[in-house]
């Protein structure tokens, strides 16, 4: 393995678990919004006592993202800089609003209801927004005028295969969510909760799927190259959909033990191998370019001497920051009492 894949691979390692936990972040601010007018049901607490305290840790592997671009591809760090100004400037700025309401509104009561709702709006533009970093890759919406590379917006924004991704992105997002809210539900021992966020998570896998499928139909005539690429890893994405079967079936099963139907946390386990392995044969496919078809791993790499030194840094960050990230998910995520504390 040259140092540029294993750059490539960290970075993408990042990129997936960021992924994985925005969206859960994001969809548990829209389902808070969505309910919050439900007296019959406790699922927006649920979605409140889920979403206080995984802000600030999805936070953190943002930064990482950044960082590892910057370092490991500084070239690749460049251009994406240059063409996603505009976009990139909406996620940071909706973002910083997301985190302002986030934070004034442990302190201030009143902060409260707008936050409900500002959280709710932002779970599903940021994830619309951020997904289009990826069709942007895939060549055909970058200008290059008097040498400097400008991003067709217009395009962008009218194109199948990047609204493709967008429903794919918001699907994805409310999917995850209220696979995990769900089991949230389950440990926190509310039932009416638990049925409304698995009853959400059997209607949007279907359609996340369906987002799925729609790109890589669009990708066919507009990313010809990346297509042909992830039919060489087509057996990943066929063992990607069986695990989206077993999610399915961990949501109908019995639960002898408390009488309830479904096996919410086999379906969250389940769901996160399956995009695993969507995201393992996409990003194969990708390679070797970053941006196609101008910039790949190799002429975006940084200086072979940076890089070890970069990469055992990272690796000495992640031996101090792994046991901290298991602690935060027993004390949020597994303690009984605070699962259950009523908000």
């Amino acid at each position: 393995m040259t140092d540029a894949i294993l750059a490539i691979t960290v970075l993408w390692g990042f990129i997936f678990i960021y992924a994985v936990m925005a969206t859960m972040d994001f969809g548990a601010g829209f389902w808070s919004m969505l309910y919050i007018k439900n007296n019959k049901t406790n699922a927006t607490n649920i979605a409140n006592r889920y979403l206080s305290p995984t802000w600030e840790v999805t936070n953190v592997f943002i930064v990482a993202v950044v960082v590892a671009i910057y370092s490991f591809f500084p070239s690749a760090a460049y251009t994406l800089g240059t063409v996603l100004l505009i976009p990139g400037s909406i996620i940071l700025l909706l973002l910083a609003v997301r985190s302002g309401f986030l934070v004034f509104s442990h302190i201030v009561e009143e902060y409260q209801k707008p936050l409900t709702y500002i959280s709710g709006i932002t779970g599903f533009l940021i994830p619309a927004f951020l997904i289009l970093v990826l069709p942007v890759t895939h060549g055909g919406y970058v200008d290059t005028v008097d040498g400097v590379d400008r991003l067709m917006l217009g395009r962008l924004l009218t194109s199948p295969h990047a609204l493709s991704f967008i429903i794919f992105a918001i699907s994805s997002t409310l999917f995850l969510s209220s696979l995990l809210l769900a089991d949230f539900s389950k440990v926190a021992n509310d039932k009416d909760a638990y049925e409304i966020y698995r009853r959400d998570a059997l209607i949007l896998g279907p359609v996340s799927l369906f987002g799925a499928l729609l790109i890589m139909i669009t990708m066919r005539y507009e990313a010809g190259w990346l297509f042909d690429g992830m039919m060489d890893y087509l057996v990943w994405l066929f063992i990607s959909a069986g695990m989206f079967v077993v999610t399915g079936i961990a949501l109908v099963l019995p639960d002898k033990r408390k009488g309830w139907t479904g096996l919410p946390r086999l379906a969250v386990v389940s769901a996160f191998i399956q995009y695993a392995l969507a995201s393992y044969a996409y990003g194969r496919a990708h390679l070797p370019y970053i941006i196609y078809p101008n910039v790949t791993i190799e002429n975006g790499f940084t200086d072979p001497a940076s890089f070890r030194a970069l990469f055992i840094s990272y690796i000495v960050g992640f031996v101090i920051l792994f046991p901290g990230f298991i602690y935060f998910w027993r004390l949020f995520m597994k303690d009984d009492r605070y699962i259950k504390s009523e908000n």
